[in-house]
């Protein structure tokens, strides 16, 4: 039988040995292949951060800020015109700003996720994502973060929505209402998603300081990495706040999305006001979350050479995540049609037969194609393990992700209780350069960050690697 043993991370791995009928059993495979040291890890991980970009990242850069161009182009031209020239109408209230928000923020869950609650489950694959994760956590709630406040059409009155004293008579934030409870939950999410962050880049910019040739650049990093030393005080102290803050963490991921569900739950619109929608909104933002880690992983080892790192076998680990929340997604859709018939209201059976065969029957057919049905192909290793085929399907759901969101508001809306109020709602230029525009202002943060810090948890990969092989002692 495979006997157990102990790696630096006190993790259970297996050696080869008998299978249970004598035969033999394989080694596991190896997290950081390609026969890497230490030092090898260090290089691959911290040379984009002290050599200049090259023509990649410039390339990247430059379509991220003309994207980003657009978006504020069209922010502008919305604060000189007016919230009319977005297609903002009656029924149709919220539009596309609300769409955008909750797409935004569901792309931030999987990165706590991935670094929080596989921590604790102790999943080794993580290694190789998590620090891009969070990152992508921090910069998809700060994208999110705009669209309440474009929302609101003038936001240099937005400190009004702040519960301070003020002469302005009885003005005052309702805190009945879930959108207050948004900007809690999200604040603390956001707070703690940036601390866990940055706890888990000290002792890696503390390496990028130790590794600098030039004393400005010295003492920057010396700052950022606050003093470590990297001594076994210094460890000790690391890994309690790093396991406290995980555990802060983890609780967050249920309870941001719950609570942005409820702005829709606690209403009495149907379609919206179903007690499913907290558990389908948090598996939902997972599923969009895993999609954009792994499109974003799959450029990143291409672009900085990191292959030997985020392996296949880690982007397979994540491309099944994604195909069993396909899967709960489209239970969750399934739930929502058997719901609205058991319930005999006519109001819900109408709204949902108006959203799958109405006039925006083709919103619907996309989203529920991109998120319950391409999924499914991860059932096939062979296309699991492939590429070409994970970042595709990794787009598809994010397109049906954002479908979702577009879906839910719009079809609930358009057609209300009263037939006289009903109006179709129509996407204007403004709104697809704010929607577009977005994926610019995300993107441009995300390539800073592969710029300024290590995008990869340097010390956490080499300790999932065999000593042996990495120190040079294996034979």
């Amino acid at each position: 039988m495979a006997t157990q043993a102990k790696d630096l991370t006190g993790y259970s791995v297996y050696k080869a040995g008998k299978g249970p009928l004598g035969g033999p059993m394989a080694d596991r495979e190896p997290l950081v292949t390609g026969g890497k040291s230490y030092k090898d890890v260090d290089d691959l991980i911290i040379r984009h951060v002290e050599s200049f970009p090259g023509m990649k990242w410039w390339l990247a850069f430059g379509v991220s800020l003309t994207v980003l161009a657009f978006f504020l182009t069209s922010v502008f031209l919305m604060f000189g015109a007016g919230m009319g020239v977005q297609g903002i109408n009656s029924p149709t209230g919220w539009g596309i700003d609300i769409v955008n928000f909750v797409f935004w923020i569901g792309i931030g869950h999987a990165g706590t996720l991935i670094s929080a609650i596989l921590f604790l489950f102790r999943q080794k694959w993580r290694t190789a994502v998590n620090r891009s994760a969070e990152a992508m956590t921090i910069f998809a709630v700060a994208t999110a973060g705009l669209f309440p406040l474009l929302h609101v059409g003038r936001p240099w009155f937005a400190y009004w929505l702040i519960p301070i004293p003020n002469g302005r008579g009885p003005l005052w934030v309702n805190f009945n209402s879930p959108l207050v409870w948004d900007l809690f939950a999200i604040s603390t999410y956001g707070t703690i998603s940036i601390v866990f962050w940055y706890v888990g880049l000290i002792p890696d910019v503390a390496t990028v300081r130790d590794r600098a040739d030039n004393k400005w650049r010295r003492m920057l990093y010396n700052l950022l990495s606050l003093g470590w030393t990297g001594s076994n005080r210094a460890w000790r102290h690391y890994e309690s706040t790093y396991l406290l803050l995980a555990g802060l963490a983890t609780p967050l991921v249920l309870s941001v999305h719950t609570i942005v569900s409820f702005d829709f739950a606690t209403s009495v619109l149907p379609g919206w006001h179903a007690t499913i929608f907290p558990p389908y909104f948090v598996i939902g933002a997972i599923f969009s979350g895993f999609g954009m880690v792994v499109t974003l992983m799959v450029i990143m080892r291409s672009v900085f050479g990191l292959t030997d790192i985020i392996t296949v076998n880690v982007l397979e680990s994540m491309c099944k995540v994604i195909m069993l929340t396909g899967m709960l997604v489209g239970f969750a859709y399934s739930t929502e049609f058997f719901m609205a018939w058991y319930s005999g209201s006519a109001y819900e059976g109408f709204v949902f037969q108006n959203r799958a065969f109405g006039p925006y029957g083709w919103a619907y057919f996309i989203m529920f194609t991109c998120n319950a049905f391409i999924p499914q192909i991860f059932w096939f290793k062979k296309l699991r393990r492939n590429i070409y085929v994970m970042f595709v399907v990794s787009i598809f759901v994010n397109i049906g992700m954002w479908f979702e969101r577009y879906v839910i508001i719009v079809t609930s809306l358009h057609r209300d209780f009263l037939p006289s109020s009903w109006g179709m709602y129509n996407m204007t230029f403004i709104d697809w350069g704010i929607t577009i525009g977005s994926f610019g202002w995300f993107m441009t943060l995300f390539l800073l960050f592969t710029r300024a810090l290590p995008t990869i948890a340097g010390f956490e990969v080499k300790a999932t690697m065999n000593p042996d092989v990495a120190t040079g002692r294996a034979k």
